[in-house]
C-alpha cells in the first residue's frame, strides 16, 4: 500500500541512512531511502529537494522516492 507523495526539503541528515524532510506545506517527516536509490547510489545533502511518499500508516514517516 503506497502512501500519498509529495515534494520537500531535504534539512539533516541522521544516522542509519534516515533523513529530515521538511514538506512544502511546513511539517517535517524522517524518511529512509528506496531500495532502488540505495542501489543506485543517491547522494543526499541538507538542501536538496526530494519527492517522499508518506506512510499511510504514520504520516510522519516516509520514504525518498527521488531527488528532484
Amino acid at each position: 500500500m503506497t502512501g500519498r507523495e509529495v515534494e520537500g526539503t531535504v534539512q539533516e541528515t541522521l544516522p542509519k541512512m534516515l533523513f529530515r524532510v521538511r514538506l512544502d506545506d511546513g511539517t517535517e517527516v524522517r524518511a529512509g531511502l528506496t531500495s532502488q536509490a540505495k542501489r543506485v547510489t543517491v547522494k543526499l545533502l541538507p538542501g536538496d529537494r526530494v519527492r517522499v511518499s508518506l506512510s499511510s500508516y504514520d504520516p510522519s514517516r516516509g520514504r525518498i522516492l527521488t531527488k528532484l
